[in-house]
């Protein structure tokens, strides 16, 4: 176990030494090409912004409008029959949108339903086979300059839906 924390310890510093020599015996400006990296970095982070704070915006705003909690409430009422614990649609919902948002969502299931309960095993699958489609598409659209996109959002939309019920279907069927 001991050797296990030295190596994770060292990883990281021999791996850029080995970058640093590497570039040496290849003659390679390493100091000045890490500098023009770090710049076009700050270029792109600058050019993705905007597009980042408009999904941030977005999925605030979609959760404050209450609409979220509307959309939840049905999704859970019609799968009640079916035996899908209500708490599942939050992850389903919010997923698509923001990973991180997701993940808070998915801590509170298990906190409040336990980590073995079907509410957190179907959401950890939702979170493992569903996409966090708009903010991808805004990041990597917008980092490209793409605006048309005609059929790719509703294409997008219903791949997550159909993820999302695969991993309710598989959970379903398993436990």
């Amino acid at each position: 176990m001991r050797t296990i924390g030295v190596i994770s310890q060292l990883i990281i510093p021999l791996f850029i030494l080995f970058v640093v020599m590497y570039g040496f015996f290849r003659k390679v400006r390493v100091y000045d090409s890490f500098i023009c990296g770090a710049k076009e970095g700050l270029e792109i982070i600058i050019r993705i912004f905007p597009y980042v704070l408009a999904i941030f915006v977005a999925v605030k705003t979609f959760q404050a409008s209450g609409a979220y909690d509307w959309l939840k409430d049905i999704l859970g009422f019609a799968a009640r029959p079916a035996g899908v614990p209500p708490e599942v649609f939050s992850v389903a919902i919010i997923k698509p949108l923001s990973g991180s948002a997701s993940l808070g969502i998915f801590a509170d299931i298990v906190k409040t339903c336990g980590a073995d309960s079907l509410a957190a095993m179907i959401s950890a699958v939702i979170i493992g086979s569903a996409e966090t489609t708009f903010y991808v598409l805004a990041v990597y659209l917008g980092a490209v300059g793409i605006k048309k996109t005609k059929y790719l959002i509703p294409v997008c939309i219903t791949a997550d839906v159909i993820g999302i019920l695969i991993a309710i279907t598989v959970v379903k069927l398993l436990f």
